[in-house]
Parts: structure tokens; sequence; C-alpha cells
């Protein structure tokens, strides 16, 4: 008998808006703070959610949509306030705050029904307060929050002892570390917010850390590295360098010398050695990226923005990138100068000499990465990558 679940995250708009990082994933998928999304919901309600994303993505990603009757958008984080408000939700009916849809009951089976139902539910306006994220910038700039509010899902002992290893200094009192963790060396400073570092993270000597700040599983940061929060490094990455508000969702690599600041790096990606970003203009006016949505460069919001750069996509030594600058997936990135502040998925090239990646080439080496990690590149997930090539 299956399991029954009763409530399922969709993409809905925000599909388009979270490109290039939702490319190749729904945006249930995204890690913001410690979890993704839906590890988010699921810890939140205690119980398994559901995901319903794009077509093209869905033979990998959907699942328990057999029994999931209430839709929730992907792009808003749980709170106590709001799951009391799925609770009490009735059939046929919308919840909507600042004409966003938050909830819908019953969800439609098709994506494109959603616009549709919008007049036929009745509509219930939530008052509470929402936090979502509906920009890509929105990782980098909730993380700190998001971070603070995925530790209270963790059964953690507070403690800066010595266990993990020799010759560290600790300062605050607001550091985790999980057993299987090894820090030899370094200096953590949890005063401006919490440290979090996983079972088979690595430390390694001469590197000061400051919170707020979650280092996940397998990853290590090298010798000397500097990390200002809030950071997150997801599982299985290599880092060095210089790092301040960076989310890393995975299995990247910046494992040299180098400046990134405020950016979004998704999954297998790598930095050439003395790669650096800009995140701040010399005028410190609000910086401008290019919007998938609207399909043209548009503010940010925020004077602070690096480098959003979508999966697969690498990028040789000395590469420059320019303040809030987006880099699609499968982009090889090679060559003397700033290369454009935007850079359309399956390119290849530096500056403004970019040709087409071709696929062959791109999932040869894809292959060969993710073989280096002890993961396997299934035919699902080659499809995927596919429907994006030209």
């Amino acid at each position: 008998m299956s399991e029954i679940v009763k409530y399922v995250l969709f993409d809905g708009v925000h599909h388009q808006k979270l490109k290039p990082l939702t490319l190749t994933r729904p945006v249930a998928d995204l890690r913001i703070g410690i979890f993704t999304i839906q590890e988010k919901w699921s810890l939140a309600l205690n119980s398994k959610v559901a995901v319903r994303t794009k077509d093209y993505l869905r033979q990998k990603f959907n699942s328990h949509l057999n029994s999931a009757k209430i839709g929730i958008s992907a792009s808003i984080f749980p709170s106590l306030d709001f799951i009391d408000a799925l609770d009490s939700i009735e059939e046929n009916t919308i919840i909507m705050k600042s004409g966003k849809v938050l909830a819908i009951s019953p969800l439609p089976e098709e994506n494109d029904e959603l616009d549709s139902k919008l007049s036929s539910y009745r509509t219930v306006q939530y008052t509470g307060e929402i936090q979502s994220v509906e920009k890509p910038m929105d990782i980098f700039i909730l993380n700190a929050l998001e971070i603070d509010r995925d530790l209270n899902f963790i059964q953690k002992e507070n403690t800066h002892s010595n266990n993990y290893g020799t010759g560290n200094l600790f300062i605050g009192d607001n550091i985790y570390i999980e057993d299987g963790a090894i820090i030899n060396g370094a200096t953590l400073n949890s005063n401006d917010g919490p440290i979090y570092i996983s079972k088979s993270a690595e430390v390694m000597e001469g590197s000061n850390l400051r919170g707020p700040l979650v280092i996940m599983e397998n990853s290590v940061i090298k010798m000397g590295s500097k990390i200002y929060g809030p950071t997150t490094i997801g599982p299985s990455c290599k880092i060095g360098g210089e790092l301040s508000n960076v989310v890393f969702q995975g299995f990247s690599n910046k494992a040299h010398d180098g400046f990134l600041g405020n950016s979004v790096v998704g999954y297998w990606c790598n930095f050439g050695a003395d790669s650096n970003s800009s995140n701040l203009k010399n005028n410190y006016s609000e910086v401008k990226s290019w919007n998938y949505h609207t399909e043209k460069f548009d503010n940010t919001g925020t004077m602070y923005c690096g480098l959003i750069i979508g999966d697969h996509s690498k990028c040789g030594i000395n590469t420059m990138f320019n303040t809030g600058t987006v880099v699609g997936a499968f982009v090889n990135i090679f060559g003397s100068g700033f290369p454009s502040k935007f850079i359309p998925s399956c390119s290849w090239g530096g500056g403004d000499a970019f040709e087409t990646y071709k696929f062959e080439k791109a999932i040869e080496l894809a292959n060969i990465v993710m073989k280096r990690r002890g993961v396997e590149l299934d035919k699902l997930t080659i499809d995927i990558y596919k429907s994006f090539f030209k």
C-alpha cells in the first residue's frame, strides 16, 4: 500500500524566476540555510511532502502525487502560523498574500491549470508573515535567517571541545559539531552567528571561520581558508581562499585562493585558481543582474551581489567575474578579461567570444566529474540535461 502524503510543493512561476539554479531541478530542491526547501517542509510537518515540477524534470523529481491534495508554493518557507492556515484550508480554496498564491486545495492535476483556477476557487487572504525566495539573490540574502531556523530541527549539543582535533581556537558558545567531523588548527568564531559542522566534514589547519556558517557532510575546508558568514557549504564541496555570504548547493569546488562574495553556486561547479568575483560596485549603487523571468537586466534590490552560477559550470584560472554576473548551466569559461554579465547555458569560451558547448562533450565531462565523487550519471539525469541543450 502506497504511503499517503497530504501536501505537494509546486514550482509555479518561481521555476522561471529562480533560473539558472532551477534549470536542472525543482524549486523545492534548492538549499538555503542547512536544508533544501523540501527538507524544511518535511521536518516542519513531520511527514513526507510531494513535489510537482516541470514536465522535463518530473521523471526524476515528482513523487507521491497520487495522494497529495494540498499544493504549497515551493518558494515559501514553513512557519507555525502558516501551517495552522494549511490545517484549516477548505476544498476549492486558494490562500493568497499580496497577489501571490501560497497554497491551493486541491492542486490542479496539470501545471498549466493553476491560473484558470484562480477565478473559480474561493480566495482567502493570509495576514501573517511569509518568508519566500523570489529571485536567486534571496538565497544568500536570507541565508542567515534560515541557518538559525534550520538549527531548531537538529538534535545538537552546544560544544567547543577539542574532541574533533587539536590546536583549535573556539570563540563564542554557538558552535555545533557532529561526531565524525575533523578540525585541526582552526579558529571558529560564533559571536556573530552559529557555526554548524556536519559529520565527515573536515576543516584543515590555518582556517578562520566566522558564523553564521554551515559546513555539510563530506565537505573539506582547505588550509588557510577565510570564510565569513552567512555562508553555507553544501555536501561534498572543496573550499579554499576567501568567501563571504555564499551558498554552495553541493558537490562543487572552489579549492584555491580567490574571493567569492554574495553568491550562489549550483552543483558540480569548479573555480580555477585565483578566480574572483566583484560583489560591490565602485559607486556603491544597486546591482543589476540578468532576470530569466523578465529576460532583461533588472535591479536586484541590493548593492551586494556577486555571482549566480548554474550546475556543471566551470571557469579557468584567474577568471574575473563582474558584479551581478549570471552564468547558466554547462558553461565553460576561460581566457583573459571579464566575461559577459550574462552567459547563457551550454556556452564555451571567454570574454565576449562564446560558442555552443556540444552536448556529447558536456556529458562526457560531467560523467568524469561525477564518477570521481562516486555519483552515477544516470539516464534520467542525462535526459534532463539534454532538454535544454540546443
